[in-house]
C-alpha cells in the first residue's frame, strides 16, 4: 500500500509539472541573466546543483524517515544562515552537538517562512544516503558549504521521487542545461 501511495504521488506531482509547467523561476515577462536550480531526489537520496544550465554538484543527502516528511514539489531557497541555533534542543549556532550544522538554506514548503524546513548541514555523517531526517534535507558539512557560497535566495528547488536520472529531470522542468 506505501509503495502504491509513493507511486501514485509521484504521478500527481509529475502530471502538476507537465500540465503547469517549471520555468525555474521565471515569468514570461521576465528576463534572468542567472538562473539556478537544486533538485532533491528523494528516490535517490541525491542532490543536483545547476549553476545558469551547468551541472556544478551532485552529493548524497538524507531526507524524511517518512514518505511525507520531506514533502515533493517545486520550493524555493528564502533566506540563508551561518550558524543557526536548534531552537528545540538549546545549542547555539557553530557548536559541534548542532544538528543542523554550520550551514541553512531554508525554504518555503507548505507555505513556511524558511524557518521549518531546509537544506542544512548536519552533525551525523553516517545519516548522509538514508532517510533519518524529520523533513528537512541534510547534507555532508563541506558540501553545504560549498553550496551556501554559490547559491541565492530565491534559487528554485524541486524536490520530488523519481527513478529518472538529472538530465531527464531538467528536460521534463524545462531547464537548459548547457555542457
Amino acid at each position: 500500500m506505501k509503495y502504491i501511495l509513493l507511486k501514485l504521488a509521484t504521478v500527481f506531482t509529475l502530471l502538476m509539472v507537465l500540465l503547469c509547467g517549471f520555468t525555474g523561476g521565471q515569468t514570461e515577462a521576465s528576463t534572468i541573466d542567472h538562473q539556478d536550480l537544486i533538485i532533491v531526489n528523494k528516490y535517490y537520496n541525491k542532490l543536483a546543483y545547476y549553476d545558469n544550465g551547468h551541472l556544478k554538484m551532485v552529493t548524497p543527502v538524507a531526507t524524511g524517515k517518512t514518505w511525507d516528511k520531506t514533502p515533493v514539489g517545486f520550493f524555493k531557497v528564502v533566506n540563508k544562515i551561518k550558524n543557526r541555533p536548534y531552537y528545540t534542543g538549546k545549542i547555539s549556532g557553530g557548536d559541534s552537538r548542532n544538528p543542523l550544522g554550520k550551514r541553512w538554506l531554508g525554504l518555503n514548503i507548505n507555505g513556511t517562512s524558511g524557518d521549518t524546513y531546509a537544506i542544512h548541514g548536519n552533525n551525523n555523517e553516517s545519516s548522509i544516503g538514508k532517510y533519518v531526517s524529520q523533513g528537512c534535507i541534510r547534507m555532508n558539512n563541506e558540501d553545504i558549504e560549498e553550496l551556501f557560497n554559490q547559491v541565492q535566495v530565491g534559487t528554485s528547488v524541486a524536490i520530488t521521487y523519481s527513478y529518472k536520472s538529472f538530465i531527464e529531470l531538467t528536460n521534463l522542468y524545462g531547464y537548459g542545461v548547457r555542457s
